[in-house]
This record gives structure tokens, sequence and C-alpha cells, in this order.
């Protein structure tokens, strides 16, 4: 990114008429073609420009009442970092981000901006919305790659221990959080890498690792210690952490075990959990064996069950592992489906075949016990269920066959359930999630708080680093009662 001088822009904002600023078009990123980035992992959008930047946050309204703000689950003062890049000062920017969010270089290319903070922007209701999402990567970016970033000065060691399990988006923003106010911070990592969701599920062209090694690398600066390969209920239990001296732990251990149909055939090789196929690819580096030491099968035919973010991840790397045909298979329509609106978009371009109303009923295989075919069922859609989608109905005597070699089940993940087994007092739901209070992510047991997807099942990234931010602030009150 080039240098601006600063202070040029905020003279031209500052002669500009308000009706100018809305006739500025709303700023799109450029990025990689679609025949060019289905034969690599590197990332499909570039980032904005610094001119069209500034262009973009000059389309910020600076509302008074400022909702974007409330639609941001870590309260981000949206209006004061896009101020600063109309400005020119993009550190300045990247430093107000920093206030309310650890983590906005990957919450920048990850969150859902269009069903948040964008979502309710007031310049929403009759144009484009601020490209929020956008803008904070550009910011988080612009410190990181100018070599600005600058280590804040953290408040004095308090005494007081705290223990996170887990380092996913939410343990990583307690972590954050907890460290500036003086605590003594630790995470336990089962993994080999640090960053949980963010290096074992979101594939390399949505999310590079390096942006995660980044943020890790700022905590670990600010005092963070990180023991990996360490996996809490095995060598450590939540009592025996206690036992080491932590005044406080958080449990952030995300949802990691798969949800299969339970249709005949499903133990046929080449059917794949999408945690199996994604973390091969991502952890693993699988696509760049035999460098790397993972192998995974390399589909022809590869069918991917489910409509959410995870299905066109997984979806989008077959493509990229030499898929000559990648099918989505999802049970609703297009307009139910979970996944955002531009990750479609994007397998669309590169050329995902969808079938709509489709549920898998049955699986064949060889006599080797590799799957060959999927018999599936067309659908109509009937009234509304609880999650208030239509319900998928069965049309009788619509079954056809779909020839594959690979099957990816993404229908979702039921929370981690090592950690609750070996907890006593824990108390968790009929689906094995955590039960904590919403308002400060505390648990039945003392001294005990949980979040993220441990907590609500697979969710986003930001809302778990909401609920972590929620459950920091409440760790903290609760030390300083020690």
């Amino acid at each position: 990114m080039g240098e601006i001088i600063p202070g040029t822009v905020e003279r031209r904002c500052g002669l500009m008429d308000p009706k100018e600023r809305l006739k500025i078009p709303r700023q799109q990123m450029p990025e990689q073609s679609p025949e060019k980035r289905i034969k690599n992992f590197k990332e499909v959008p570039f980032g904005l420009p610094p001119e069209s930047a500034q262009q973009e946050a000059q389309r910020c309204l600076q509302c008074k009442k400022a909702v974007c703000i409330s639609g941001c689950p870590v309260e981000v003062n949206i209006p004061a970092f896009i101020k600063l890049i109309a400005e020119g000062d993009f550190v300045g920017a990247a430093k107000e981000l920093k206030k309310n969010n650890s983590l906005p270089a990957i919450c920048g290319r990850v969150c859902p901006q269009e069903d948040q903070c964008e979502w309710v922007c007031t310049l929403g209701k009759k144009y484009k919305p601020v490209a929020i999402g956008a803008l904070e990567r550009f910011a988080a970016d612009y410190e990181r790659e100018q070599g600005k970033v600058e280590i804040p000065q953290v408040a004095p060691p308090t005494g007081k221990k705290v223990a996170i399990v887990g380092s996913g988006p939410a343990g990583l923003t307690v972590a954050g959080d907890l460290i500036k106010l003086g605590h003594q911070v630790t995470i336990f990592e089962a993994l080999h890498k640090t960053g949980g969701v963010l290096v074992y599920g979101i594939p390399e062209f949505r999310l590079p690792k390096t942006i995660v090694q980044a943020e890790v690398d700022y905590l670990e600066r600010l005092g963070v210690e990180i023991k990996t390969s360490f996996v809490i209920g095995k060598l450590w239990t939540i009592n025996e952490l206690f036992d080491q001296g932590y005044h406080a732990v958080f449990i952030g251990t995300g949802a990691g075990l798969p949800n299969f149909m339970h249709i005949p055939g499903e133990n046929l090789n080449g059917i794949y959990s999408a945690n199996e196929y994604l973390t091969r690819s991502n952890l693993m580096k699988a696509y760049n064996f035999p460098e790397s030491d993972t192998p995974i099968f390399s589909g022809k035919n590869v069918a991917v069950l489910g409509g959410g973010n995870t299905a066109m991840d997984s979806v989008r790397t077959a493509l990229r592992l030499g898929a000559e045909n990648a099918y989505i298979v999802y049970r609703r329509s297009r307009e139910e489906m979970p996944a955002r609106k531009d990750e479609i978009h994007h397998a669309e371009e590169e050329g995902v075949q969808f079938h709509f109303l489709t549920a898998p009923i049955k699986y064949y295989g060889n006599q080797e016990g590799w799957v060959t075919s999927l018999v599936c069922l067309r659908m109509e859609l009937g009234e509304p269920d609880a999650s208030g989608r239509r319900r998928p109905v069965p049309i009788e005597g619509s079954n056809f066959v779909m020839e594959v070699d690979t099957v990816v089940v993404a229908i979702g993940n039921s929370s981690n359930p090592l950690v609750p087994q070996t907890t006593p007092g824990l108390e968790v739901n009929k689906w094995g999630n955590i039960v904590t209070d919403e308002t400060t992510m505390r648990t039945s047991r003392q001294g005990v708080w949980a979040g993220g997807d441990i907590v609500t099942g697979g969710a986003t990234v930001i809302l778990a680093a909401g609920a972590g931010k929620a459950a920091a602030k409440d760790i903290h009150r609760y030390l300083e009662t020690l």
C-alpha cells in the first residue's frame, strides 16, 4: 500500500457538500479472476488501495446516533476509525479499531458485516451501505504492512493468573483484553498451531494464515503465554488448572465434533466430515503434498452437503484440489442458505454447481469400499419451522442418483465434549453446549467462564469475539474482588 499525505483528503472532505458524498459509489476490492484463483490457494480479494479506501471512508455520514456500533458484537467505534481513514491517518484508524477489537485483520475478512454493522448502516437505507468490513481490513493491513504495529502500554501486574482453554477467536479476544489489564494470561491450545477454527477451518484463500499468525504474534508481544499441543481434559483438567495457581479459567474450545446424517453407506471411504477435509487442507497443508506430510484424496466429482460458510469453504477447496465437478447439495432453496452472499457469489463464479431443494438419502460404493454415487430426493418448501425458514418437504418418487467419488458432510458441528466431561459441576444443555449467563458468560462453576461455539454451537468469528470481550470484562471484575 502506498503512502498518502495526511490531511489532504481531510481538507477535501471539509469542502465537500454532503450531497456530493452521496454520489460516491461504493468501492469494490479488486480480486483474482475466477479462472486464476481456482488453480491456487492465494487470497481472492486484494484489499482496497489507499485512494479507494479514502473514497469509501468519505461515504460515511458520521451519524450522531451511530447505529452501526450497536450492530457490532464488539462495539467498535466505527465512525471514529472511518473518519481517521478519510483524513489519511491509516495507522490511527488501526489503533482506534484495536481499542475494542483484538483481531481487526481477521474480522475485516471473515465477519458477516452485511448482517451486522452494514445491515444497520444509515446510508444503506437509500444507498449501498458503507463497506465497513473492507475498511477494517484496509486499516489493519496497512498498519502491519508498513511495520507500524505498536505495543500499547499494559497495566501494572495484578498478580492474578488466568488460563484460557482454546485459541480460537473467543480465547484470543479474552487474552488480548486481560493482558492489557495487567493479568498474567496463558492460552492452552490442543493443536500444534494457535488460532483454532481460524487456522484449521477457514481456507487460505479466505483467510491467509500469515494474518492469523500476525495477530497471535501481537498477543505474545503483549505478554500472553501460549502452550500448544496441550489438551485440557487429558494432560490437565479444569480443576488442576486451579491447583496450578490460576485464579480464573475461560473455556473456548469450540464446536469441533462433526455432525453426520446417519444414512446408509455413510462409512464408505471418500466420505469426509468438513472438519477433517478442511483441517487436512488448511492446517496440515495437504494441498501442497508431498511437500507437506499430510495427503488428501483429490476427487474428480465432489459433493458437499450443506449450505453454510463451511460448505462454501469445502466446495471451493475441492475445486482448487482439482475437482472437475464440485456440487453443493442443499435441502432448502438459495434464499434460505446461511452462507455469506460473497461466498456464494465467489463459488458461482468459480463454477460450483448448486443442487437446491435436494436431500441425500443413501450412498453406494464399489467392492473396494469407496463411495461411487449418492442417492438424492427432491424437496419442496412447506411452512416455516422453528428457525423461521420454510421447512423442506420430500417429493415422493423424485429420487435420482449423482455419480461422486468424494463427499464432504458440512451440516454443522456439535460442541467439543472433552472439557465438560472432565469438569464436575459444569452445566451443559441437551446439545452439550456449556450453559452460561448471557451477559457475563459465567458458567455454573465458580471462577469459570465460557464463550464462542462451545456455548452457542457453530456461529461466526465476531460473535465468538463478542462473547470473549464480555467474559473478559466480567473476569476482570471478579479478579478485583480476590
